[in-house]
């Protein structure tokens, strides 16, 4: 039986020591049940409350492709603490077919799914509550109970009994200087822009390292950030105001604002970089664009979420500078510029044409309709693919029939021994070898079982066949209720670059492949309907990138004028 190890500790209080200690006990179990150890799968200082974790997602896959047919870790919280992520995951591996054991709780059934997930979820509701506790506590006696602010540093000591001082701040002189001139220039009627621009021709680096950008200074006045928001500057320590939530979805944070009265405010003189008719002249420059409509009121009605579900423009959210790597955004009313140079300055990069969006638009569904699959391209594509494919194909072939071959003959000894016993041969004599034949027939009937399929074939026409599909499509593009087919032809992309070339922008188009395949589906060969032709080209497209690598990425060069 092929088992697989998962180990994990959750923060920088524990040690990889922590996930050694977990593997070695967890072979030692395998060991002792005459398991074989097929992989190891590992998460250091990553919390179990969310399944982003690359060695869990890596389990994940390998659970999908039947890689294995026991996990083994030393707990079922080292899985998740999540009572969904539990149940999803035991859903999951038991479709599979694959069992799941803990050190602790043996094997893992519905009822230890129900029960220990419901404890871990206390757990972690325990915990915050916990920590919340202790950082208002640090707060309220005039420490900082979150991260570093920019303009302080780190105080590091520890107390008499040996144990660290944490929460304590002192002003960096440098730093300081920052800050008092960001306001100055503020309060003289600089934008944010110009002071970010000015900072990063300096150079002076930003708070983490990089560019400083409008949204760096500015902030958001309602949630505190942002340094012409940050109210330790004026000696005030401002703890609580914002909680977080994980969506259930995407298992991404999400920040709420509290409500005013669970906020906690400590003064700390001793943290003050602003005076206060410094800190008062900024306040009024903010209230009074606030007043124009230009400035981020905290009473500005937020946009519906329906409203950015999609995409306002066709290719928005594509669009890759091909100097600094940034995206590029609405710079006027019809065109596009890259966001780094205009917000951040030519320090930072030096792309500073622009594009109308009808060009872009027009250069890049001409390619998509004529040049992304070249019959030429796609033919050298082809060949080279075909060759890489065929050649796995005939090993994995070669393996399943010497699989066959040796379960033919294993099923052959069994019948011989059963015959034995029959004609009177001491059990003593064949039980063991009995007993190994028949794992040995399961192993291979298992193995047989799940064996890929024969992927599909590439169809000579495919290339013909896409270019007529993205035409049809291309000509839907104005109709009223297009909103699905935009979808579509945006999925066709996976990157849409811009680079500077003799003053204007070189247009480069990177081919999404996968839902290249998916639209060209019905012409690949044996694909029955629309449905296993689709599935036949999500498979294929896996195939590809294993196969050809970085050549499956099709590219277009597009040469367009400076608008």
């Amino acid at each position: 039986m092929r088992a697989v190890i998962y180990a994990r500790y959750s923060s920088d209080q524990q040690r990889d020591a922590s996930i050694d200690d977990q593997i070695r006990l967890c072979r030692e179990h395998i060991a002792a049940q005459g398991w074989e150890l097929a992989q190891v799968y590992r998460d250091a200082a990553l919390s179990g409350a969310t399944t982003l974790r690359p060695g869990y997602q890596a389990l994940l896959a390998g659970a999908r492709e039947a890689a294995f047919d026991v996990v083994v870790a030393e707990a079922l919280d080292r899985l998740s603490r999540d009572q969904e992520d539990v149940a999803a995951l035991f859903k999951r591996l038991q479709f599979a077919g694959i069992r799941l054991v803990t050190l602790g709780e043996g094997e893992i059934s519905a009822l230890h799914v129900g029960l220990k997930g419901t404890m871990n979820a206390l757990f972690l509701k325990d915990l915050g509550d916990k920590v919340r506790r202790g950082l208002r506590g640090r707060v309220e006696a005039g420490k900082s109970g979150g991260s570093n602010s920019y303009g302080y540093d780190v105080v590091r000591r520890f107390n008499a009994e040996g144990e660290p001082q944490r929460g304590e701040r002192t002003i960096n002189a440098a730093e300081a200087a920052i800050i008092q001139r960001i306001f100055r220039d503020y309060a003289h009627g600089h934008s944010p822009k110009r002071i970010a621009l000015a900072l990063n021709a300096a150079p002076v680096p930003a708070p983490r390292g990089g560019a400083w950008s409008a949204s760096t200074i500015n902030g958001n006045r309602a949630r505190g950030t942002g340094i012409l928001n940050n109210e330790a500057y004026i000696g005030r320590l401002v703890w609580n105001r914002l909680h977080y939530a994980k969506d259930p979805d995407s298992g991404q944070r999400r920040s709420r604002a509290n409500a005013d009265a669970a906020v906690t405010s400590i003064a700390a003189p001793e943290l003050r970089i602003v005076d206060d008719a410094l800190w008062q002249a900024a306040k009024e420059r903010q209230a009074h664009l606030d007043r124009k409509g230009a400035g981020d009121s905290p009473a500005k009605t937020p946009a519906p979420f329906w409203s950015q579900q999609r995409p306002r423009y066709l290719f928005s959210g594509l669009m890759r500078c091909g100097v600094c790597g940034g995206g590029f955004s609405k710079i006027s009313q019809q065109h596009f510029g890259c966001s780094t140079a205009r917000n951040k300055g030519e320090t930072v990069c030096t792309n500073r044409l622009a594009i109308r969006r009808d060009v872009l638009e027009a250069s890049v569904l001409d390619g998509l309709r004529h040049r992304l699959m070249d019959p030429d391209l796609f033919k050298v594509f082809a060949s080279e693919f075909t060759a890489a494919w065929n050649r796995e194909q005939a090993a994995a072939a070669g393996t399943q029939d010497a699989q066959r071959s040796e379960l033919t003959q294993t099923k052959r000894q069994i019948e011989r021994l059963v015959d034995a016993l029959m004609n009177g041969t001491p059990a003593a004599a064949v039980n063991d070898r009995l007993k190994a034949l028949e794992q040995r027939r399961l192993d291979l009937e298992r193995d047989l079982a799940h064996a890929t399929a024969p992927a599909p074939r590439l169809h000579p026409n495919l290339a013909e066949v896409y270019r007529r599909k993205v035409a049809t499509l291309i000509n839907l593009l104005d109709r009223d209720d297009a909103a699905e087919v935009r979808e579509q032809v945006r999925g066709l992309i996976s990157a849409i670059v811009l680079t500077p070339e003799d003053g204007t922008l070189r247009v480069a188009i990177r081919g999404e492949l996968a839902a290249i395949l998916a639209l060209s589906g019905l012409a690949l060969s044996g694909a029955k309907n629309d449905k296993s032709a689709g599935q036949a080209a999500d498979a294929l497209s896996v195939q590809v990138k294993m196969v050809a690598g970085t050549r499956t990425n099709r590219q277009l060069t597009i040469p367009t004028v400076r608008c």
